[in-house]
């Protein structure tokens, strides 16, 4: 019991600093020789990059550091996202970005497919022409024929081939991948759950800056059986009486760890995220039988999010979390200027009323000036609950 004591941190450690650890990695990574994809969205279909042998990243900033900067470019009131992944990029300030050989865009929102027109003068970018509609024959078509235009753009960019054989290996490889994570977080359906929601999300946002595949899994592995058999030796993080949230909306990670800091330090424990970082992009399998191209582009498609119309796919989940993880309470965390989640939060509100379940939105940005009304609000809703 005391070595699963003192080892349980080492591995939260392992994942939570993965982003930064990982710098020296990916360098590691392009001193081999490898070709490196980096991309923004949980839409993009990484199964196509693993097929070519190459070593895939998000790019995504989650920090104010270089707002100031990209706001010499963009303007002020843009999605913080947004503004920050573009600042990292034209200060070199993301390695990431720098090893990227190539920057996989896609078309969710405006104001990412005009940051991305900027992002090509530096950086050679492909754009993914994503369908707004997820259940059309139209849609379908289009999506395929874009996954097919991205994989003969690898092709060409890194001289490899990609083969059907070698997608169908993809798929597998990352099926296993999602079958784990979704392991580790649906240990949170434990009453009370094995861990708090902030190293649940430590896991879940540090394993994409884990690039050895091999050892990716195998450490997954042994966060599951390690936290397993810590609960099972009678250690209890969290209290029983802690109420049980789930987080919905925008992507988290980085400073928006603020968001969970504060729900937990007022007495309840996030159980779920619905977000990409979590079971958004990792509830469903991709299909193994069949043409893997359109399996790929199935699986893509219908992933639930805001940008979607209708959005039926994102509340199907939302109802199955709600109902799964037994939560009281749900909180959507919405980015400044992030139009498709600040529209739809009406809808999430009053499909969480429809279901008796207590809804709060929280609107915030990548800085740390709102901590403290973030406590207060998440505080009366704790308590109300």
């Amino acid at each position: 019991m005391i070595e699963r004591k003192t080892e349980l941190p080492e591995i939260f450690e392992s994942f939570a600093e993965a982003r930064q650890n990982g710098f020296l990695a990916m360098k590691k990574i392009k001193d081999s020789g490898k070709g490196v994809v980096g991309q923004f969205c949980t839409y993009t279909p990484l199964e196509i990059f693993m097929a070519g042998g190459l070593v895939s990243v998000g790019l995504c900033s989650t920090s104010d550091e270089t707002i100031p900067e990209a706001e010499k470019v963009l303007p002020s009131n843009l999605c913080p996202l947004i503004k920050s992944s573009y600042g990292f990029a034209i200060t070199d300030k993301c390695p990431y970005m720098y090893f990227s050989d190539l920057v996989v865009g896609e078309t969710t929102c405006d104001g990412k497919v005009k940051m991305y027109e900027l992002l090509a003068e530096i950086k050679n970018v492909h754009i993914l022409e994503l369908p707004r509609r997820q259940d059309t024959p139209e849609a379908k078509a289009l999506w395929r024929a874009e996954l097919v235009r991205l994989k003969e753009r690898v092709e060409k960019d890194f001289g490899v081939t990609i083969t059907d054989d070698n997608l169908r290996d993809a798929i597998r490889r990352r099926n296993v991948e999602r079958r784990l994570l979704k392991e580790l977080y649906e240990l949170s359906t434990m009453t009370p759950p094995p861990i708090t929601g902030l190293r649940q999300l430590q896991i879940l946002f540090g394993s994409q800056f884990k690039f050895d595949w091999d050892e990716k899994v195998a450490e997954i592995q042994n966060a599951i059986d390690s936290i397993k058999a810590a609960y099972a030796a009678g250690e209890r993080p969290v209290a029983d009486t802690a109420p049980r949230i789930l987080i919905t909306g925008c992507p988290m990670g980085g400073v928006t760890e603020k968001v969970v800091k504060v729900i937990e330090e007022a007495g309840a424990v996030v159980v779920a995220y619905e977000n990409c970082t979590g079971a958004k992009q990792l509830d469903r399998q991709c299909p193994e039988a069949g043409d893997p191209m359109t399996s790929i582009a199935d699986h893509y498609l219908q992933i639930g999010c805001a940008i979607m119309t209708p959005d039926k796919n994102r509340f199907e989940l939302l109802e199955r979390l709600c109902e799964q993880f037994q939560v009281d309470g749900v909180v959507e965390m919405t980015l400044q200027a992030c139009h498709p989640y600040a529209v739809e939060a009406h809808s999430v509100k009053e499909f969480m009323q429809k279901k008796g379940i207590p809804y709060l939105q929280l609107e915030t940005d990548y800085g740390t000036a709102d901590i403290g009304q973030l406590s207060t609000r998440a505080g009366a809703f704790v308590e109300m609950l």
